[in-house]
């Protein structure tokens, strides 16, 4: 059997899928799986063993625009897939499984597109599924009947390898990170919106105070969009931080955070990769509901005031950002203390 599997684009929704990708391994073990997925998702999921290919789609690129779609839905029609499962919500992942002529293809009812669909399957209701969003793709499997039971993990891993976990020290240690130092990485921003990032100034000033009490590198996350954001990081900072902020790709934040010691940073890509190789995360939630999204780690303090407009959901802020302003550095301190005093006791 061939089965095709439509992942999801976001990071922090591609972390959060894997026990359903790992479902899904483990209930066909002799299929034939290839995972359709952005290309930097791909680069996150490369060494999981999750599947026997992957398929790239890329929408800004090969795939722009209604020909590139034509394209690849061409390139899968040849490969003669049985079934697709579709983890990505959007009526563009039915079309394209249905244009790809996949006889059996499954997934959840709804952004208009059942009629796409050979299996559509009904919504979870309110109440029905517990909220956290890992449980939503198990249950598209469940329902599915493809497992029994939906499982409940306490821990969603990222495998690292040996080879790039020491590619990864040695690219820290050429950017300036110390060989044996406690490194404290910080995710500067959030590709969801301004609305979920806390004031650069506070990041500074929490940096500044752990740098001062455990001597740690402080290193800088963040895409090229966020130099801004890192900027006025490094520019509040008593020790300059090594600022790697758009001089890495995604694909390299496993080993790199790999690397790291402790994650301080919002509600990101970043933060569940830093959650999955290991990493105590201090994670600042604003505008979205940790209850849902948040990392699938026992090692993990949320840092949160709600305000009456919390959860909004918003990417940017209609009024005054308070449920960011309103969390103070003695907040987010307070959250990763007691992380930095574990990590300094085992170092010992």
């Amino acid at each position: 059997m061939k089965i095709f599997i439509r992942a999801t684009n976001w990071v922090g929704d591609a972390i959060i899928a894997l026990p359903a990708l790992r479902a899904a391994r483990k209930s066909f073990p002799e299929a034939e799986i290839a995972i359709v997925a952005r290309p930097y998702v791909a680069d996150i999921y490369r060494d999981q063993e999750i599947c026997n290919q992957f398929i790239e789609y890329d929408p800004k690129g090969l795939h722009a625009g209604f020909s590139g779609r034509e394209r690849l839905a061409s390139e899968l029609r040849a490969q003669k897939f049985d079934v697709a499962l579709l983890l990505q919500n959007a009526f563009d992942a039915a079309w394209l499984a249905w244009r790809a002529h996949i006889p059996e293809r499954i997934g959840y009812a709804r952004d208009g597109r059942s009629l796409l669909l050979t299996k559509p399957v009904p919504l979870p209701r309110y109440g029905e599924i517990p909220p956290h969003e890992k449980f939503y793709y198990l249950e598209l499997l469940h329902r599915a009947g493809w497992l029994d039971a939906v499982p409940d993990e306490t821990f969603i891993g990222l495998r690292v390898s040996e080879e790039k976990r020491r590619s990864a020290e040695e690219f820290l240690c050429k950017s300036g990170a110390r060989h044996g130092a406690l490194r404290i990485a910080v995710g500067v921003g959030a590709s969801y919106g301004s609305a979920k990032c806390w004031p650069p100034s506070r990041f500074a000033e929490v940096a500044n105070r752990l740098q001062s009490e455990s001597d740690s590198d402080v290193i800088l996350f963040g895409t090229c969009a966020e130099a801004g954001v890192a900027s006025a990081i490094s520019a509040e900072m008593r020790r300059p931080p090594i600022d790697l902020t758009g001089k890495t790709a995604i694909g390299d934040l496993p080993a790199l955070l790999s690397q790291c010691h402790l994650f301080l940073g919002n509600d990101s890509g970043a933060m569940h990769v830093a959650a999955a190789v290991g990493l105590p995360v201090v994670a600042v939630f604003g505008p979205t509901d940790p209850y849902g999204t948040s990392p699938v780690t026992p090692r993990c303090n949320i840092v949160q005031q709600k305000p009456y407009c919390s959860p909004c959901f918003l990417r940017s802020c209609p009024t005054d950002h308070r449920c960011m302003t309103a969390i103070t550095a003695d907040m987010v301190e307070a959250a990763a203390k007691p992380w930095l005093h574990s990590i300094q006791v085992q170092r010992a």
